[in-house]
């Protein structure tokens, strides 16, 4: 293997690649990124049998080939070379010569035959979505997924794409998340789960990406294609939690508020919470406001966020951090706070139409 490309250009997608290349694993070949020369292309895979990413950059290839090499190592190298211009020669011994100016380094590589081959997802229709909107979309819901459960199905985002429509829904146990957005498909019905880790490198890679997303769906993989690069994951398996059956109850009364006024009301009220004084903060929904406050060992706080409330006056206890993770995904001026009882769940949507619904396990407050 013998070629020559940017320097900046090969550290960026190095860098990013990275990310997918397992820190720990028995498997050696793991710990690498598998460089492959081909025509007049560099293509650069990271696997940890879990995600996968592919990319490709451009090259004068003067003899094609592939190599594993350490993934750390190489992204220090190439982060650090003096010139724009990087070369790279590597022999039937896996020695692997890289060349920057008068910068010279040797790494010993392994055997691509030793790399482990990426699923493929073959087959299916193809779901296309705006970045902006898919982006948006993981945000508003990505927060509420669990962090260690006995369902592992819940560590990630379910995805329900049908004609015309797609929803994405997070749950964690105390908190619920979901957000829909028109589209334009006209496939099959699909439902799958994504990890979130998964999920984040598809926030991460898209940042600076317009246009279109593109998902092929497996029965156990999926692929993301995201600009020059592609993102193979896994899909967990399970039963999700019947969500539907926690929105569906009546509610007793609704309180339209302004987002950024509870926001900072929230904030203001939970700055004598901490670590070591952890507090949930009561909520009194009234006629015309909800008065907020909160007591710790370290002193108490009060507050009050004019509202417009139809319904009876509520007493409910929240999770301060649940509350604002909500909220501030909320893009919309102003909320509607749909209420049940002090032991039922709030939940939140817009004022008009159903974009996003998040809905929130009240905490039971101590008689003062």
């Amino acid at each position: 293997m013998k070629f020559e490309c940017n320097t900046h250009i090969l550290s960026d997608i190095c860098s990013n690649v990275q990310r997918a290349v397992s820190q720990k694993t028995s498997i050696p070949s793991l710990e690498g990124i598998m460089i492959k020369a081909e025509g007049n292309t560099v293509t650069l895979t990271g696997y940890d049998l879990e995600v996968g990413m592919i990319t490709s950059t451009d090259a004068e290839v003067k003899e094609n080939g592939s190599i594993i090499l350490n993934a750390k190592i190489l992204c220090d190298i190439l982060r650090n070379l003096p010139e724009d211009r990087v070369s790279f020669e590597a022999d039937e011994r896996l020695s692997c010569k890289i060349k920057s100016g008068e910068a010279e380094f040797t790494l010993v590589g392994t055997s691509s035959a030793e790399y482990p081959e990426l699923p493929s997802v073959n087959g299916g229709f193809p779901v296309v979505i705006d970045s902006e909107i898919l982006k948006d979309m993981i945000r508003k819901t990505i927060f509420a997924t669990a962090e260690n459960d006995a369902k592992i199905v819940h560590t990630g985002v379910r995805f329900e794409i049908s004609e015309n429509n797609i929803r994405l829904v997070a749950v964690d146990g105390f908190r619920l998340a979901i957000r829909n957005e028109k589209i334009d498909y006209s496939g099959e019905e699909k439902i799958f789960v994504v990890p979130k880790k998964t999920l984040n490198e598809v926030l991460k890679l898209s940042a600076g990406e317009d246009g279109k997303i593109s998902m092929s769906i497996g029965k156990r993989h999926i692929t993301f294609k995201i600009g020059d690069y592609d993102i193979v994951s896994r899909l967990l398996d399970g039963e999700f939690l019947n969500y539907k059956a926690a929105i569906s109850g009546n509610s007793t009364g609704t309180v339209k508020v302004s987002v950024r006024n509870l926001i900072n009301s929230i904030e203001r009220t939970s700055l004598i919470i901490t670590d070591r004084a952890k507090s949930p903060i009561r909520c009194i929904f009234d006629k015309d406001m909800i008065k907020i406050s909160s007591v710790t060992v370290l002193g108490s706080a009060n507050d009050r966020v004019p509202a417009e409330m139809i319904g009876e006056k509520l007493e409910m206890g929240f999770n301060n951090k649940f509350l604002l993770d909500a909220l501030r995904v909320c893009d919309t001026d102003e909320v509607i706070i749909k209420l049940s009882s002090p032991v039922h769940p709030i939940i939140i949507v817009p004022t008009d139409g159903d974009s996003f619904l998040f809905l929130i396990l009240p905490v039971r407050l101590k008689t003062e």
